[in-house]
């Protein structure tokens, strides 16, 4: 998942078009890049700020929900088994032990309705951005999106290599 070289060509198309639209949309590259920095400095990660929100120097990111650490466990835990995955477009509910696919399916239903919304501190630089954690929801069929593991998880690196790449 964080290997952009091994995202399928769709992906990639997605992962940087998004990108690109969110750079123009908080100020530019380097604004992105230091909000993604601030998210990586937070520790414990971020996502279990009891605030819900990570602060940089140019903006602001806030979600409506408080992540607790059990849930955050179970998707990193999906996401480190399929972190250099050659399948990007992975179904995490793809489990053939019961109680694990079950504790999968609760981290789901908790997470769904997180959204995360970016907005600069300069409304000059933008109106900001949002995004969900899954892609898509239905019919036994969870995907992750991209993007939230590209904010939280990846490297700036693969950030970097998605605003660089072209279509």
């Amino acid at each position: 998942m964080c290997n952009f070289n091994q995202q399928s060509e769709d992906t990639k198309a997605l992962i940087h078009l998004f990108l690109t639209k969110a750079a123009e949309n908080v100020g530019g590259v380097n604004p992105l890049l230091v909000l993604i920095e601030a998210i990586k400095a937070q520790k414990p990660q971020a996502l279990t700020s009891r605030a819900c929100k990570v602060d940089s120097d140019k903006s602001l990111v806030v979600w409506n929900k408080v992540i607790f650490k059990d849930k955050l466990d179970v998707l990193e835990a999906i996401l480190l088994s399929h972190k250099s995955s050659e399948d990007p477009d992975f179904n995490i509910l793809n489990n053939d032990n019961q109680k694990q696919r079950k504790k999968i399916l609760n981290m789901v239903k908790t997470l769904a309705p997180v959204e995360f919304i970016i907005t600069p501190k300069d409304a000059n630089d933008g109106g900001g951005f949002n995004f969900k954690i899954f892609d898509s929801i239905e019919n036994d069929n969870v995907k992750i999106n991209p993007i939230f593991v590209a904010m939280f998880f990846c490297s700036t690196e693969f950030t970097k290599k998605a605003l660089k790449y072209t279509i």
